[in-house]
């Protein structure tokens, strides 16, 4: 067959796609995301190194810190008060005394929780939870979050 020229896509070998499905976090993510949760089982440790006070406020005095300012000077418990007894709380096991010390820190303790999952699992498999989870954090998200802290707020200050 002289003259005979195979098309060119006949000729090529097809070699096998080696892409994967998902993209893998970058060596940037990863290292965040190792950070991020390093902070978040630092913060669960502490709390579980703290016996929750019964009054649901002032644990933070066993680190040493010095007692509620506003309290001090109002008579009235700041948007934070609570919030270290909270995450001893959970750190025990103890969630609904934990809402009870400060909703939002009880919220916050179980936050931190699965941030140190999702960031450990994104800084050893590379996957892109935390992406995704970024994405979750639209401004009407934010505005949720910053209202029911407002709200844990008042509880705070019509239990005390």
């Amino acid at each position: 067959m002289r003259g005979y020229a195979p098309n060119v896509a006949e000729t090529r070998i097809q070699e096998p796609t080696q892409h994967r499905p998902y993209p893998r976090a970058t060596r940037l993510d990863r290292v965040l995301a190792g950070l991020l949760s390093l902070v978040a089982i630092g913060l669960l440790l502490t709390g579980a190194a703290l016996k929750p006070s019964a009054d649901g406020l002032g644990t933070h005095k066993q680190l040493g810190l010095p007692s509620c300012g506003w309290i001090a000077t109002s008579n009235t418990p700041c948007p934070t008060c609570g919030m270290t007894t909270a995450f001893a709380s959970v750190a025990r096991g103890q969630i609904l005394n934990a809402f009870r010390a400060q909703p939002m820190g009880a919220l916050g303790a179980l936050s931190a929780s699965a941030l140190f999952w999702a960031g450990l699992h994104v800084a050893v498999f590379g996957s892109r939870i935390g992406a995704s989870a970024g994405r979750l954090l639209t401004p009407r998200v934010l505005w949720l979050i910053g209202a029911l802290w407002a709200i844990s707020w008042i509880y705070k200050v019509l239990t005390y």
